[in-house]
């Protein structure tokens, strides 16, 4: 039988190549973005597979949206999460040039909302149910060796606290976590310049993710499978 998941941050970049993939692979794909109406790429790719991607509006900023999403999915079980969705915030602001409004907006989509996710849906998760969540190295305390990107970076620092958490508590039931950094991807986030396709990046993370068991649940790792210092 083959899987049934769902990807938030659906509609470009990393989780658009998610969705593509798994397609092709035959899943059953549900895929979360604020306006699924206006995503193109996802609308095409729901032309091509109809029998096998749902489209869902799904607006992260707003918590309330994911008990109603858990309320739309029923009794469905999912066989992969991957928590995709996130901002980075004001880009290349010197110390001394941020101010406090975007903060909390981002820890809501980068931090809370994964959080809440994964509480939601886990009456949905089935036998042996896998957790991605999407993290970056600039959460990496020891690889930090540039400063700057405040909020980003205390985003992903707390996400990878709060992935570690829920492999913990999730073990009991059999489902692994695994905090996945991308590489560097040329998406709209990562910029042209940026080292790998996303195709690249989400070639290496499903690899990591085939091989994510509870023997190494609650991991930093690459795209390539290699381990990340916290």
């Amino acid at each position: 039988m083959k899987p049934t998941l769902l990807i938030t941050g659906a509609n470009r970049g990393i989780g658009l190549e998610f969705t593509r993939q798994y397609l092709h692979d035959g899943a059953q794909v549900i895929a979360c973005c604020r306006q699924p109406e206006s995503a193109d790429a996802l609308q095409q790719l729901a032309q091509q597979f109809p029998q096998q991607l749902e489209l869902v509006g799904l607006d992260l900023s707003h918590p309330e949206q994911i008990p109603a999403l858990a309320d739309y999915l029923g009794e469905r079980k999912l066989d992969l999460l991957i928590s995709n969705a996130g901002i980075y915030g004001p880009k290349g602001l010197p110390l001394g040039h941020y101010q406090a409004g975007p903060f909390a907006e981002i820890m809501q989509i980068n931090v809370l909302a994964p959080l809440l996710l994964v509480q939601a849906l886990r009456p949905n998760f089935a036998q042996g149910a896998k957790i991605a969540l999407l993290s970056s190295k600039m959460g990496s305390m020891d690889d930090n060796g540039s400063g700057g990107a405040y909020f980003y970076r205390a985003s992903k620092a707390a996400l990878n606290a709060i992935g570690k958490s829920l492999a913990n508590d999730l073990a009991a039931q059999a489902h692994p976590v695994a905090l996945l950094h991308p590489g560097w991807v040329q998406t709209e986030m990562g910029g042209p310049n940026a080292f790998i396709s996303a195709l690249t990046s989400v070639e290496g993370m499903r690899k990591v993710l085939d091989q994510l068991t509870l023997a190494n649940t609650g991991r930093f790792l690459n795209y390539d499978g290699s381990e990340i210092p916290w």
